[in-house]
């Protein structure tokens, strides 16, 4: 790792835990952590299902892209990837070389986390089957970005960071 950049970014599907995750492996390694969907409501005052609803969704994808961007150049930091981040070309290439980390969820466990317990316009109607949709467009680019793969299937949150934490000492990234 350069000594611009993150210690790590998280990607995979809704639900998958990297917001969760992402706080653990924060606190744990003291780093920030920059979750882009966030960066994204702050900026634009208001919510991701919002911006979808009010302006469509490739005004968020440019929203997204240069999130990510400025994410990826903060030092000692964690990056939490909004789901589709990684459609993006330009993100896909800056991510490269990048400590990529892929929370991997089955669509069963992914449909369930998500519920309907926050607005996804992406998944708008059958939940589980939009779901195993996206990941199905999604899992080839997460499988060619991830430097390190890890299943979140009904595991404890701390156990997937303790892991990743494992993972980076011995890559000596810590």
């Amino acid at each position: 790792m350069s000594e611009s950049g993150p210690l790590l970014v998280l990607m995979g599907a809704p639900g998958s835990g990297k917001s969760t995750v992402g706080k653990l492996l924060a606190s744990i390694t003291g780093a920030t952590l920059i979750d882009t969907d966030e960066v994204i409501e702050q900026n634009e005052g208001r919510s991701v299902a919002e911006i979808f609803i009010d302006d469509g969704e490739p005004f968020f994808r440019r929203l997204e892209a240069q999130a990510v961007a400025s994410a990826i150049e903060q030092p000692q930091s964690i990056v939490s990837l909004g789901g589709g981040a990684v459609l993006d070309p330009h993100t896909r290439q800056v991510l490269k070389d990048r400590p990529v980390v892929w929370l991997q969820i089955s669509a069963d466990v992914a449909s369930r986390r998500v519920g309907m317990q926050a607005p996804r316009p992406l998944l708008v109607g059958n939940v589980r089957t939009r779901m195993i949709t996206l990941m199905a467009e999604r899992e080839p680019i997460y499988r060619e970005l991830a430097k390190m793969q890890i299943a979140t299937d009904d595991r404890d949150p701390g156990e997937v960071a303790q892991e990743i934490i494992d993972w980076l000492r011995n890559a000596e990234r810590l």
